[in-house]
């Protein structure tokens, strides 16, 4: 059976607030190429595509935290 992955908004992929980096990966794609794509359609529909993006920015949920693992501690003593 396969997992069914939800769209989010990107934390770590983001220009503005995420929305072209979450669906980048989503799609498992390059944000840079989600990113072109966006920019040929704002350019192909007139400018009408830049209503998606607010749209989206809201209706998105943002992706939850990455887990911090703790700092190793490998600190050595001074001089050592």
């Amino acid at each position: 059976m396969t997992e069914i992955k939800p769209l989010r908004r990107s934390r770590s992929d983001r220009t503005v607030a995420g929305v072209l980096g979450g669906i980048a990966e989503y799609l498992g794609t390059d944000a840079t190429m989600v990113r072109a794509v966006f920019l040929l359609s704002i350019l192909l529909t007139g400018g009408v595509a830049v209503l998606a993006y607010p749209i989206l920015w809201l209706v998105m949920p943002e992706a939850p935290p990455s887990p911090v693992s703790p700092a190793p501690n490998n600190h050595l003593p001074f001089g050592a």
